[in-house]
């Protein structure tokens, strides 16, 4: 069973309490874990932390907060939303630009927590995928679980590559 709420794994089925959040799982949510084909469930959307790490904490205070005017008009200009089929990264504040990497796409997931994203409460996820385009996603200065929300992309790259029948395959190249 996963949270709807933080996104942990529970090893029990019809749990009561999330153990992580401690927030009540509704019994809709603990019966009805598996959405119908073609049904989008998001996971995840928002902009990344302004300060996401100790050394822009540092930056901020040295510079007497005029560095957390550069850290949050940075953090404007992203936009991430993770779901149950897709990751969409939105960037730019004036010109956009929008990039879609579709879950069963997905290769490999790197998890990043620095030290001092530790103390913020930030990580960053980095998914490699098949995408011509964009090979490399990084998802930056996340605040949220980022543990939990790996294990429901990864649960959901798996669910999306057994529905659309895909395999990869490691190929050696020499």
């Amino acid at each position: 069973m996963i949270c709807p709420f933080c996104g942990t794994v529970s090893k029990d089925d019809h749990p009561k309490f999330c153990a992580s959040c401690g927030k009540t799982i509704p019994a809709a949510s603990a019966t009805s874990g598996v959405l119908a084909p073609g049904q989008e469930e998001t996971f995840f959307e928002g902009r990344p932390a302004a300060i996401g790490s100790l050394g822009a904490l540092l930056v901020v205070i040295l510079t007497a907060g005029l560095g957390a005017i550069y850290f949050w008009l940075r953090s404007l200009g992203t936009r991430y939303r993770i779901t149950s089929q897709r990751i969409i990264v939105e960037t730019g504040m004036f010109s956009k630009r929008v990039d879609q990497l579709d879950l069963y796409r997905i290769v490999d997931f790197v998890i990043e927590r620095s030290f001092g994203q530790r103390i913020m409460g930030t990580g960053t996820i980095i998914v490699d995928s098949m995408d011509k385009t964009t090979p490399v996603t990084r998802i930056e200065g996340i605040r949220a679980n980022v543990m939990g929300l790996y294990e429901r992309t990864r649960a959901a790259a798996e669910v999306e590559k057994q529905r659309r029948n895909v395999r990869p395959m490691d190929i050696e190249r020499p």
